[in-house]
C-alpha cells in the first residue's frame, strides 16, 4: 500500500444522475430539473452527495485492494456537484494521504474530493485494514 492515493477521476453525466436516482430512489428535483435547482439557489443540476460520497469510496477500496478492507469512512459535504447538460458532464477527482496508522495497525487515510478545482466533501478519512 503507497503512501498517497494517487488521483483517479470519476466523470459524472445526467444519464448517471439518472442512474442512481433509479436505484437509490432519490427522485429529488435538484438532480434533475435546472428549473427547480436554480430556483432553490444552486448553480443547476447537482448529483446525489450519497453518489458522490460513493465515488470515493470506490477509490479507497481499490486503493486499499478491497472492500472489506475499509473499516470505517466519514465524510461531510462541503459543496455541490454540479453536473452540466452535456455530453461530457463534469469530473470528481479523489486523492488521499496516509495520515498514520492506529494501536491496532490500521491505516488512516486523509482524503480529498474535487469538482472544478472546489472541495467538495470535507472532513473526509477512512481506516484501512492492511492487507
Amino acid at each position: 500500500m503507497s503512501e498517497t492515493l494517487e488521483p483517479q477521476t470519476f466523470r459524472v453525466t445526467r444519464a448517471d444522475l439518472v442512474r442512481y436516482a433509479g436505484a437509490s430512489g432519490d427522485f429529488n428535483t435538484i438532480h434533475w430539473s435546472d428549473r427547480i435547482a436554480t430556483s432553490v439557489g444552486l448553480p443547476g443540476v447537482i448529483a446525489h452527495g450519497m453518489l458522490t460520497m460513493a465515488l470515493v469510496g470506490r477509490a479507497v477500496t481499490a486503493w486499499a485492494g478491497a472492500p472489506d478492507a475499509v473499516v470505517e469512512y466519514s465524510v461531510r459535504f462541503a459543496r455541490p456537484v454540479p453536473v452540466p447538460d452535456t455530453d461530457e458532464g463534469t469530473e470528481v477527482v479523489v486523492t488521499g494521504t496516509v495520515k498514520g496508522t492506529t494501536d491496532e495497525g490500521l491505516t488512516k487515510l486523509a482524503l480529498t474530493a474535487t469538482c472544478q478545482g472546489e472541495k467538495v466533501l470535507s472532513l473526509a478519512q477512512a481506516t484501512i485494514r492492511k492487507r
